[in-house]
């Protein structure tokens, strides 16, 4: 095999995502890269999930408990033949040069440990209003921090086989921040890159109640590793976005002053208000040249639900660290036993 087309195991973690599973995996099968093999980890799936990657012809392991997309990803290494490692959620239908493109970065620079994607603007399958917020928003947000970056994205991320061996496993015990978590331990060593010539379109999250508990998890188990290295940044440690989630949340707090003091202090809630957007200023401008200003409105609204959610995340994550030993711990690999797994 050419030196500079190594064999490429792409391992797809997969838990009853049936139905964008088939997209993923058509997608797959459309890349221009010719040296490819698929592993998808069925992390015991009650969906026809299986089924379907049978039906594609790619190599199927069923873990024989549900063990998390970390522990899976961990899992389809131990079965990987491949020089390089391309992680991809089972939600995510990639572009056909993507694969090609994340080699080709791998293979013109040996400082980097691993490159990432991004999403496009549009999900993958459109199902609400909710849904183009959290689309448009990450766009937005994962594409502006293209170049070097702390963090991974481990919906889609490459790396070589062998730097994965260097660095050690995703921890398995973090089912919401293993990407900070590893992409801290990556950068000890190596670079990470977000390349915008990466990407696929993700099926997000459609409720507004699950996209409000994911940011706040996120957002409150980040703490600890902040904690540990202040310069950890990627989408929403950037620090003017920080500042706009508490301006955010400061905003609600003083609806409480005009009722108090009279009408005139309304314009505090008002300036924290106007302040939490210019945080975050070009993404509105995005939205409203993408979407136009209708949607923009509504956009506005959301982000300003989330915003206020991560700024109360933040607090109890800085009150849990303060209380918690446990807690401040949460980034410490724990010790490794191999995951049961069926055929």
């Amino acid at each position: 095999m050419d030196e500079r087309q190594p064999l490429v195991s792409v391992i797809v973690p997969n838990y009853n995502y049936a139905r964008t599973l088939d997209l993923c995996l058509s997608a797959l099968e459309r890349q221009d890269y010719p040296h490819i093999e698929v592993i998808v980890v069925d992390d015991r799936s009650t969906d026809d999930s299986v089924e379907i990657a049978h039906r594609h012809g790619v190599r199927v392991l069923i873990t024989d408990t549900n063990i998390g997309a970390p522990a899976a990803r961990n899992l389809g290494v131990q079965h990987a033949r491949g020089e390089v490692l391309f992680f991809l959620d089972s939600d995510v239908a990639l572009t056909p040069d993507t694969v090609g493109n994340a080699v080709a970065l791998l293979t013109s620079d040996p400082t980097l440990g691993v490159v990432c994607g991004t999403y496009e603007p549009e999900p993958l399958i459109p199902d609400s209003r909710v849904e183009r917020y959290r689309s448009l928003q990450l766009h937005y947000w994962i594409s502006g921090d293209a170049g070097d970056i702390t963090t991974i994205y481990s919906a889609i991320f490459a790396m070589w086989t062998r730097v994965f061996h260097e660095i050690g496993p995703l921890n398995p015990a973090l089912r919401h921040s293993e990407n900070a978590d590893y992409g801290h331990r990556i950068t000890q060593r190596y670079r990470i890159v977000l390349d915008l010539t990466i990407r696929g379109a993700h099926d997000h999250d459609d409720r507004l109640s699950v996209v409000l508990s994911k940011f706040f998890h996120r957002a409150r188990l980040h703490i600890p590793l902040y904690l540990r290295r202040p310069d950890f940044n990627g989408g929403p440690t950037n620090s003017s976005r920080g500042w706009g989630s508490l301006a955010a949340l400061f905003a609600v707090v003083a609806v409480v002053l005009p009722v108090l003091f009279g009408p005139l202090w309304l314009l505090v809630p008002l300036a924290l208000l106007i302040g939490s957007i210019a945080s975050d200023l070009g993404m509105y401008r995005f939205v409203w040249g993408y979407a136009g200003a209708a949607f923009t409105l509504y956009f506005a609204a959301i982000h300003f639900l989330v915003n206020v959610t991560v700024a109360v995340a933040v607090f109890v994550g800085v009150a849990q660290c303060l209380v918690s030993p446990r807690f401040r711990r949460t980034y410490d690999m724990p010790k490794q036993s191999a995951p049961a797994m069926g055929a």
